[in-house]
């Protein structure tokens, strides 16, 4: 195979969008990473910490990190889970729920900025191939 691999193009993308997600959200204060546990939060029930890690993908220590920051900017609240005394659930605030729908805005106009290069043919085919990747176990 000659050129960039797969993976490289997959990375450097993945650098690129972070990157501009980050720029776009600077304004509201936050980041591409804590959007995405913000944004997460307003499609799931009370997760715990853990099922939200699952969902994003990110490390749990990194999701516990992430929302002690943003219950200490008064965006979410770390409540008790009454099913577990060792986990706590995430609930937005209502600050938090007015940020985040800030944020979506922000981010909705950005993605469709940076898929503008593609069809919406293009577009849903290149959302199906990321489905198929991220649906494959490693």
């Amino acid at each position: 195979m000659s050129g960039p691999t797969p993976g490289f193009l997959v990375w450097r993308l993945s650098m690129k969008w972070r990157v501009a997600v980050d720029r776009a959200l600077a304004p509201v204060g936050l980041t591409h990473a804590q959007y995405s546990l913000l944004a997460s939060l307003l499609g799931l029930e009370r997760p715990s910490q853990r099922r939200l890690a699952d969902h994003t993908g990110l490390e749990p220590l990194y999701v516990s990190k992430l929302a002690r920051t943003l219950e200490a900017a008064g965006l979410l609240d770390r409540l008790p889970d009454p099913a577990d005394t060792r986990a706590v659930q995430l609930v937005l605030t209502a600050r938090g729920r007015e940020v985040t729908a800030q944020a979506v805005g922000i981010v909705r106009e950005l993605m469709e900025q940076l898929l503008a290069p593609l069809d919406q043919g293009r577009r849903e085919a290149f959302v199906e191939d990321l489905h198929a990747l991220l649906d494959t176990t490693f």
